[in-house]
């Protein structure tokens, strides 16, 4: 489909919604892409971009953003927590704030090095027990935690059951920011994210749609 085609879409559906051009983000997922294809993509003007695995994203972004001035980096995958300190490193926003220990382990980082990335909180809006995040019912005490702990939180972030319909997760995920005074939603990939954006998506992961599909080899 490709990037061109993509940022029309996103513009409808913004449109479509009533809000402003340009409010949500585009986050280019290139996990496991080869190098011509990521390249084509920051020389067409893409600059948000989303890795799922710390060591893949150190062994290319560096020389990347060399190259192109201007790269967001965003971390979309499971972080785990030997990981840290090469993802602050890395990473402008991480979106995968998923349990109590990498909070109290990510603050401790923080505060040492003085600065953090964007940080959203993962809900496991489908309850889902071989998926990250926190479940929804303990997400209003998970937010207080992490603010306690002087961990700046932008927004949330969840991936729907891929076997039902993703826009009730959408709706919890909104209502839980609403209620905590969150306005980021990092929600919607490939195939949904038209209906992320109609339930107020501020970031979509848009992946294969851009790049064609992955070879895992």
């Amino acid at each position: 489909m490709g990037l061109d085609q993509i940022r029309k879409r996103i513009a409808a559906a913004e449109a479509l919604a009533g809000r402003a051009p340009g409010d949500v983000t585009l986050i280019a997922v290139s996990k496991v892409q080869p190098p011509a294809r990521v390249e084509a993509v920051l020389a067409a003007g893409q600059r948000v971009f989303g890795e799922n695995y710390v060591q893949e994203a150190a062994g290319k972004w560096p020389a990347w953003r060399e190259a192109f001035a201007g790269v967001d980096l965003h971390m979309i995958g499971p972080l785990q927590s030997n990981k840290l300190k090469l993802a602050l490193d890395l990473f402008d926003a991480i979106h995968t704030l998923d349990r109590p220990s990498l909070a109290q382990k990510l603050a401790r980082a923080v505060q040492a090095r003085g600065a953090s990335p964007q940080l959203f909180v993962q809900v496991n809006t489908g309850a889902e027990p071989q998926k990250a995040g926190i479940l929804p019912d303990d997400a209003d005490g998970f937010i207080a935690e992490c603010r306690g702990l002087d961990l700046p939180l932008v927004g949330l972030m969840c991936i729907p059951p891929e076997d039902q319909d993703p826009v009730p997760h959408f709706r919890e995920l909104r209502g839980i920011a609403a209620r905590n005074g969150l306005r980021g939603l990092s929600m919607g990939m490939s195939a949904d994210f038209e209906r992320a954006i109609a339930e107020g998506a501020t970031h979509i992961r848009v992946g294969s749609a851009i790049f064609g599909a992955r070879d895992y080899g």
